[in-house]
């Protein structure tokens, strides 16, 4: 079955919402149309076997539940089983309530569990009272889901279809459940491409996905290994937060007979229900741009407490995206590299590539995985991939145990460009990529060289230091009526008494209008003589008074002295303080002597910003600055060719009024 077919066929059951309309919400459609059609592939795939189950309940009906259930599950010879001798098909019109939950209960318990997630026996009873609950389950009993039609692949497509409509129809963000199939048989391919000392038949690894939606990244990475092994065991990890999307994939994990216990209901981040575990593949397309406010307690404890020894040691980004603690939580999941170490596949949007600036959160993760030279090759894709948003994704692939060609280096692909367009959009989705573009990106990241599309980098290349650039002081001091007017604006003079607030100013105006002092010290000299001659006995101008005073009376002036400390240094002006970011690996002198010196003679730097790690001055920074590197230009129009289009553009408005006017 094609992937039109199965766009079909998820269309024709989809359509049994037509007779839910009225009774319930669009938003519920999803949660009664999903599980019916898990029940009904359940119960295909069980039909072989149904009376050898049912034969085996009987006989061993007086035996312990765990034994009972042993002996059951050989019977099915699935992962998975139902001991009762009912079927949708056969379901009374009379008690189809009763019925349907008493089928259900009868599966075995990680099945059983499935139902439990989606609410099912209520919306079976709403379904019941409204007086459409035998209507539905007549529609969802003549639709054939068997193995011998569609496939477990194929089954996952449709999974993929209705999941996405009820999506839209909640008005929710289908991308939050699951990642189409083109980006997770890309993402899959370039993880598992190269591996195959690991990939062989009777080999055993291990796969997992801390955001796991419906399962795509599992499924493919099991299909991608089989195909190329011919005989492995692959086992199967995730964690899910939604709990439909969670039902799903463990349905899909229980058809494909892995061990659905592996498969975690919960919040990756503030609950790794597979604390401990590492993987060798780790597959994810955490969410794009979603905030950690619900559990950054927990991250920031984590972070505080544990450090290094915790999942997010590195720093911690800003609140407002997670995308970078999911990545974090996957790294720390890595295998030693003395046992193999292990290789992720994440997707992410542009903003880890260079959010926040030297020292902040981000930064310091990037600083982390480069430095620890974890980062193999980031992949540009096209538009407009997702089925709820069109902004520009990329491929981290990211490895603790790099091959000899690829250490201290990355590799920047660009694959915008390799989007083929869809005959008919899906949500935001109006771009795949297609098989051949598909194997040509593989390719290019295999190859491992400088092309058009494909940019080597040493890891330092993305590095940099953020110096602070001070340059002096320079005030100049009137008591001109302007600046004595600024006098009232300050806390300090606020405080006093009239008289004393009187006694000031006509201090200050004693020092004439018409004079500027380009000195401070000069300045200070003045007003504290003028302050002992025009001041009341008693009146103290204490060290935030004569800040006040000076404060008002000065302004920045660019041909006044330099103002100094009390160690006779140059104060600085934070008016005119910048920062330059010099090359890591570049002489932080010899950067300032070159790019800074010759334009500002006066400037220096400021060696108190110490970075932290390595107590070098400058605060280091790591950012991806991935769409420079492939920044093409492209010259202007030239003048002549452009003032020909705007005549000929006018000469066809003039020729339009003269017609008008006719």
């Amino acid at each position: 079955m094609n992937t039109e077919s199965h766009s079909q066929l998820a269309g024709f059951i989809w359509s049994v919402a037509d007779l839910l309309r009225g009774d319930f919400k669009q938003s519920q459609y999803g949660r009664i149309i999903l599980p019916l059609t898990l029940l009904r592939r359940l119960e295909c795939i069980l039909e072989p076997t149904k009376g050898k189950v049912l034969d085996a309940a009987q006989t061993h009906r007086d035996r312990p539940d765990a034994m009972r259930d042993k002996l059951l599950l050989n019977a099915a010879g699935q992962p998975f089983f139902n001991a009762s001798p009912l079927t949708l098909g056969t379901l009374s019109p009379t008690q189809t309530a009763d019925d349907l939950l008493s089928y259900v209960r009868s599966f075995s318990q990680d099945a059983r569990e499935i139902f439990e997630h989606f609410e099912f026996e209520s919306y079976v009873q709403q379904l019941d009272a409204a007086n459409l609950l035998y209507r539905v389950v007549e529609d969802f009993a003549a639709t054939d889901l068997s193995p011998a039609r569609l496939s477990n692949y194929g089954m996952g497509l449709v999974f993929e279809e209705l999941i996405r409509k009820f999506a839209e129809s909640s008005n929710e963000t289908a991308g939050e459940h699951f990642t189409p199939r083109d980006v997770v048989h890309l993402t899959t391919s370039l993880v598992l491409t190269g591996q195959d000392d690991k990939l062989k038949t009777g080999g055993i690894v291990t796969v997992y996905d801390p955001t796991a939606g419906t399962g795509g990244f599992l499924s493919e990475s099991d299909a991608y290994m089989q195909q190329i092994s011919g005989g492995m065991s692959v086992s199967l990890h995730g964690q899910e937060l939604n709990p439909e999307s969670y039902a799903i994939c463990k349905a899909d994990m229980l058809i494909k007979g892995q061990t659905v216990g592996r498969i975690k209901l919960g919040n990756t981040l503030s609950d790794d229900q597979l604390a401990g575990q590492r993987f060798d593949f780790m597959l994810a397309n955490p969410p794009f741009g979603v905030d950690w406010k619900k559990v950054q307690k927990g991250v920031v404890d984590e972070h505080k407490h544990k450090g290094y020894d915790g999942r997010f040691g590195p720093g911690l980004p800003r609140v407002s995206d997670g995308s970078l603690l999911f990545l974090m939580h996957l790294v720390s999941k890595m295998r030693p590299k003395k046992e193999g170490g292990s290789r992720i596949g994440i997707i992410l949007n542009g903003s880890p590539l260079f959010t926040g600036g030297a020292g902040s959160g981000e930064s310091e993760i990037r600083r982390y995985l480069l430095q620890h030279d974890m980062v193999e090759a980031i992949i540009g894709l096209p538009t407009d991939l997702f089925y709820n948003t069109g902004i520009a994704t990329y491929v981290w692939v990211l490895s603790n145990n790099k091959p000899a060609e690829r250490r201290g280096k990355v590799q920047l692909i660009d694959a915008t460009g390799r989007g083929s367009k869809m005959r008919k959009s899906l949500g935001s989705k109006r771009h795949y990529i297609a098989d051949g573009d598909l194997d040509e990106i593989v390719r290019l990241y295999g190859s491992f060289a400088d092309t058009e599309e494909s940019k080597l980098f040493p890891v330092e290349a993305f590095g940099y230091r953020r110096i602070t650039v001070e340059r002096p002081l320079r005030l100049n001091f009137q008591a001109s009526p302007e600046r004595l007017a600024r006098l009232d604006e300050q806390k300090p003079v606020h405080k006093l008494e009239d008289a004393e607030r009187e006694a000031l100013v006509a201090a200050c105006q004693s020092l004439g209008e018409e004079q500027t002092f380009t000195n401070r010290e000069a300045f200070l000299k003045a007003l504290k003589a003028a302050f002992a001659e025009h001041l009341p006995a008693g009146m103290k101008v204490g060290a935030p008074l004569q800040k006040a005073v000076l404060t008002a009376l000065g302004e920045r002036d660019p041909e006044a002295d330099i103002c100094r400390d009390k160690k006779g240094h140059p104060e600085p002006d934070t008016g005119l303080r910048d920062h330059e970011n010099v090359p890591l690996g570049e002489s932080v002198s010899d950067y300032f002597d070159r790019e800074v010196l010759p334009h500002v003679p006066d400037a220096w730097i400021d060696e108190g910003k110490i970075d932290p790690l390595d107590e070098r001055i400058g605060i280091v920074g790591f950012e991806i600055p991935f769409n420079r590197h492939f920044y093409t230009f492209e010259p202007p129009r030239p003048l002549e060719d452009i003032d020909a289009d705007l005549k000929a553009c006018t000469d066809r408005i003039k020729q339009m009024i003269e017609e008008m006017a006719v």
